[in-house]
């Protein structure tokens, strides 16, 4: 019987999703890239608490959510130190498939904005806070283009 992560990194890789969750039989799945689909389950009080998480991508920003979400245990593909630091910390299990210093935008030109949005957070709730306003400027320059 394969256990919750490795349930979580299957369907990650088999099913064309950016983030994958599994307890015990239950799963939730998205297809949103960024930390769009954790800040939605943490709007909505989705509880995947005790959950076991597979992720494209996890900098410090989605390893601080996953932190708030109460997940026990954290797969990226693509993890960043700042990542995996934040996720044993706070005695999340972190694995990954590539490790890096950072991770960076998608155009490749700098660091994520999300990563730079969390640079100066403390704690999870410092973080989610700064990751909520970074997506509502990044909402409103979107919008006024």
């Amino acid at each position: 019987m394969k256990t919750d992560l490795e349930n979580a990194c299957l369907t990650l890789e088999q099913g064309g999703y950016t983030c994958v969750l599994c307890r015990e039989g239950e799963t939730f799945s998205r297809t949103e890239r960024g930390v769009y689909p954790l800040m939605d389950w943490l709007r909505q009080g989705t509880d995947l608490r005790g959950c076991s998480a597979a992720d494209r991508v996890v900098g410090r920003a989605a390893a601080f959510l996953y932190v708030l979400m109460g997940v026990k245990a954290v797969h990226g593909s693509l993890m960043s130190e700042g990542g995996r630091q934040v996720l044993e910390q706070h005695g999340i299990r972190a694995s990954w498939d590539t490790l890096v210093v950072s991770i960076r935008n998608r155009t490749n030109t700098g660091i994520c904005p999300m990563e730079q949005a969390v640079q100066t957070a403390q704690t999870p709730e410092e973080a989610c806070q700064a990751i909520d306003a970074a997506l509502r400027r990044m909402q409103t320059s979107k919008s006024t283009t």
